[in-house]
């Protein structure tokens, strides 16, 4: 669970440097005109933060991803438990028996028990891949989500940058005027309750099997 808390640092650019610049010298970095790059106040671009670990806590989506996540982990171990724990009193059981068995007896069981012990190797290792494709997946789609409405998002308010400010982002200090973390993790929630609304709308309506008359 811990790569999905660090994902947000790979979706918005960090300008560390550049942040630097603009702070600390007092001036405009750019020198042309270029409407696509300057705004109309100062020549400066326009920047924004979001504070990833607040967006993580407050986005239902992760939230709701990681608990699915969470619990298939828990049921997925459990299972592995339950079979290792099987495979465990085999053994057991062949030890104390194993003195009166025949040679070949004995050396066919413990050949058994070895393959059972390399498939249930096998198997924790299949487990491990599958919980990391899905986490993989879940990091995919919140990438996607958050990428997406910070797009629109800085179109709409003319933003040039936006960055992710956490205790690791390289971001010393970022004034709170600049934050729009809690406009951003509103505006996505409001987005995933409808889609979800939607989703379960259109699951739920009954088909249409109404049959014309002749």
């Amino acid at each position: 669970m811990k790569n999905l808390s660090l994902i947000l640092n790979g979706i918005l650019a960090v300008a560390v440097i550049y942040l630097y610049i603009l702070h600390f010298s007092g001036e405009s970095p750019v020198e042309t005109e270029d409407a696509a790059t300057v705004s109309s106040s100062g020549g400066v671009p326009k920047i924004a933060y979001v504070n990833s670990d607040t967006l993580l806590e407050y986005y239902d989506f992760f939230q709701d991803k990681r608990t699915e996540l969470e619990g298939k982990a828990q049921k997925l171990q459990s299972d592995y438990e339950t079979r290792a724990k099987g495979l465990q009193s085999e053994i057991t059981s062949f030890q104390r028996n194993a003195g009166s068995m025949t040679m070949n007896q004995a050396r066919a069981i413990e050949e058994d028990l070895m393959k059972k012990q390399q498939n249930l190797a096998q198997y924790q290792q299949n487990l491990s891949s599958e919980l990391m494709q899905e986490e993989a997946k879940v990091n995919e789609e919140l990438y996607e989500k958050v990428a997406e409405y910070l797009e629109e998002y800085g179109e709409e308010e003319n933003f040039k940058v936006v960055l992710t400010y956490t205790k690791n982002s390289g971001v010393l200090y970022a004034d709170d005027s600049l934050d729009i973390t809690r406009v951003v993790v509103d505006r996505l929630n409001e987005r995933y309750q409808e889609r979800n609304a939607v989703k379960t709308s259109s699951e739920s309506a009954p088909a249409d099997t109404t049959a014309s008359d002749n």
